[in-house]
């Protein structure tokens, strides 16, 4: 098989995460539920990869203000719910941004061009006086577009807002600071190459959202209110320790790796697959292809097939993996007139090998 849905989860882990991940299994008690040694054990590795990931974040508040959840999806969920004037936010988020912004009401969408791409100066047009917040997604999951987070972020610290980015794409390809930015949303199981089931929100010291769900902490057990300090504040209940145990793992790797050398190759052989396709008649590509910053995400429409359709062939006559639909991210394929795209997302574990088997395959169904 040629996995290449890398976006939606990576498949290939390094063999470190799943060493990390038995090795947890067998040694690990409840983290802040004793002071035996496998209870101390999980409680130290969850502080290592606090540490880690505020590092790898550049957030250079108290890696206390790393949270774990569950996945990008409850991140957001915490951090908008915190919100309580106008959200601006774009066309090329995804459902885990829209539907908790829809459930929000007071909001405005701002609308992303023929290539998907938004710009920080209509983000800024569609800033009103009872705006509190900005919402961006760092890299499309549709286009592989890359948002220019720095400026947007500078855009909301000069103007008082806080600022939550989406960085479910990017976290482990791309360089990340948190210097202006309030609440950094990423998942575990993509390109941090953790488990499914890990994720987390890391915290600006100027923004403190209340959590969606109180109850067991390990402390405090007779006071009502649930602890306000984070992170107890966001992680009621036990934490899988397990899952991020994997999650470190990875963030370890990506560290000795070199973000850099990670994400090149992957993005290296996702240009080779567009620039091949680019000229093949039937064959539509989607996206600022030509930008110089992108994540190795190329999705495409081939005429004459659905695009489940032609995921389903895909894998059935040349076992090659991929994604069809919409990808969560209805808004950019009603922009681009699409009622699904058929998406091929690389890692670094892939290889040209594959990568030219794919574009033969899709050459293949473009022909027919």
């Amino acid at each position: 098989m040629i996995y290449l849905d890398n976006a939606a989860t990576t498949l290939k882990k390094p063999d470190c995460v799943k060493e990390a991940v038995l090795r947890a299994m067998d040694t690990f008690g409840n983290a802040s539920r004793g002071t035996h040694t496998p209870a101390l054990d999980a409680l130290r590795m969850l502080m290592e990869a606090r540490i880690a990931l505020a590092s790898l974040f550049g957030l250079s508040a108290d890696p206390m203000r790393v949270v774990f959840t569950l996945n990008a999806t409850l991140a957001l969920n915490i951090a908008i719910a915190g919100i309580k004037g106008h959200i601006v936010t774009t066309s090329v988020e995804h459902n885990s941004v829209l539907r908790p912004v829809y459930r929000h009401g007071n909001y405005t969408i701002v609308p992303c061009d023929a290539l998907g791409c938004v710009s920080t100066e209509a983000i800024s047009s569609a800033i009103q006086p009872d705006t509190e917040a900005v919402v961006l997604t760092h890299a499309s999951n549709v286009t592989g577009n890359v948002f220019d987070i720095q400026s947007v972020g500078k855009l909301c610290a000069a103007q008082g807002l806080h600022f939550i980015v989406d960085a479910s794409q990017s976290a482990g390809l791309l360089p990340i600071d948190m210097k202006n930015i309030s609440a950094l949303c990423f998942t575990g199981h993509k390109s941090l190459f953790g488990p499914q089931g890990t994720g987390g929100l890391c915290l600006g010291p100027d923004y403190m959202p209340e959590s969606l769900y109180v109850g067991g902490s390990g402390h405090h057990s007779f006071d009502l209110k649930h602890p306000q300090q984070l992170p107890d504040a966001l992680e009621a209940g036990t934490q899988n320790a397990h899952g991020i145990a994997g999650l470190l793992a990875g963030v370890q790797y990506i560290q000795s790796t070199g973000l850099s050398a990670i994400h090149n190759q992957a993005d290296t052989l996702a240009r080779l697959f567009a620039h091949s396709l680019a000229d093949i008649p039937g064959v539509t590509l989607y996206g600022d292809l030509a930008a110089p910053l992108r994540t190795p995400v190329v999705s495409l429409n081939i005429e004459g097939y659905d695009s489940a359709q032609a995921a389903g062939l895909l894998f059935e006559k040349y076992g090659i993996a991929v994604r069809a639909g919409t990808h969560c991210a209805p808004l950019i394929h009603d922009r681009l007139s699409l009622s699904g795209s058929i998406r091929f997302s690389f890692s670094h574990f892939n290889t040209r090998e594959e990568t030219q088997l794919a574009i033969d395959a899709v050459c293949t169904l473009a022909n027919r």
